[in-house]
């Protein structure tokens, strides 16, 4: 009698820090996960571009992987967007109702002002800001997940986005995570 043997399904949480690619390998510049993440078999849940940071999710469950990344399926995923200057409510208004882009209308998305958040790590290389120009930023919430769609979103009402932070997808969120870190099962490495 031949016995096989189930492999458990499972899903990383990782906090990705700016500068390092949605992919095992390194290229140019761009560091790769493997200098984080030491898992065989398991594969990103989306993307998250290299100058972007925050949870991304791997795993190594097909099904899962599709129902995490399949825009069909609507799962959250909700930004911190540092931006320049201050959007007023009509800017907030264009980005909850959808925003044209070149690639047509976005779905709309929940937009909103947030105090900085406090629980961030510093960013390297640090963000660059103009003395004359504030800050501000804005959680946003979206269901689609388009090429750089929050950053084309933002400078599309008008305030470029300076630092972009996922902090959860779905039920997932960076909870517990400092940057660089992953947690699988209940334990930081």
């Amino acid at each position: 009698m031949i016995q096989h043997s189930a492999v458990a399904s499972r899903l990383i949480r990782f906090n990705k820090p700016y500068g390092v690619l949605s992919q095992f390998t390194a290229e140019g510049a761009w560091r790769g996960l493997k200098e984080f993440i030491d898992v065989p078999d398991v594969y990103v849940a989306g993307r998250l571009d290299a100058d972007s940071e925050g949870l991304l999710l791997l795993t190594n469950d097909g099904k899962l992987q599709a129902r995490i990344a399949d825009p069909r399926f609507k799962m959250d995923k909700t930004y911190w967007v540092q931006v320049e200057g201050i959007p007023d409510e009509t800017a907030l208004a264009a980005l909850r109702q959808g925003v044209m882009l070149k690639d047509g209308m976005t779905r709309p998305a929940r937009a909103r002002l947030i105090e900085p958040p406090t629980h961030i790590w510093e960013r390297d290389p640090p963000v660059r800001t103009r003395k004359t120009i504030p800050t501000s930023w804005i959680e946003l919430v979206i269901k689609e997940g388009r090429n750089r769609q929050v950053r084309r979103m933002t400078a599309a009402v008008g305030f470029p986005t300076l630092r972009l932070i996922r902090s959860a997808i779905g039920p997932y969120t960076l909870d517990g995570l400092s940057s660089g870190m992953w947690m699988d099962a209940g334990t930081a490495r």
